[in-house]
């Protein structure tokens, strides 16, 4: 049986916090502008660059060192460490639950202002439309 460590796989360890973020590898590409094949490259190459490792980590909303040093081992101690209702952290320091910075129903009425000056653009649109249509047919 061998003693020897497992490379720092740097691409898996992208692909684990991106599961973790709940994010797909479209997603990711989508991000970095690129395709999703290039993502998988990356997620399966033990070392990457580091203008890329830039790039990923802010797509993914970490920082390069987070993606350097991260382990399973330390996530799931870090999430079992949380207890339901209760947002106290096992060393003492306290988190805060996560409170929306806006109001929700101000967002769904400024969606729905939107799509209907959108609804009332595509009526004019249509009533213009017909009124050219029926000027072609009264010259005919």
């Amino acid at each position: 049986m061998s003693t020897a460590t497992k490379p720092n796989h740097i691409g898996r360890k992208i692909s684990r916090i991106r599961e973790l973020r709940d994010m797909k590898q479209e997603a990711l590409a989508q991000a970095l502008g690129t395709n999703q094949q290039a993502i998988s490259i990356i997620e399966n190459s033990e070392t990457v660059d580091e203008e890329k490792l830039i790039e990923v980590a802010k797509a993914l909303g970490v920082t390069v060192d987070a993606i350097k040093n991260f382990s399973e081992e330390a996530a799931f101690n870090f999430f079992n460490n949380i207890h339901d209702n209760d947002f106290s952290h096992s060393n003492g320091a306290t988190l805060q639950p996560n409170n929306c910075s806006f109001n929700p129903l101000d967002k769904m009425m400024e969606f729905i202002e939107e799509n209907r000056k959108l609804y009332e653009r595509l009526v004019q649109a249509e009533k213009e439309k017909n009124e050219y249509l029926e000027k072609l047919l009264k010259e005919k």
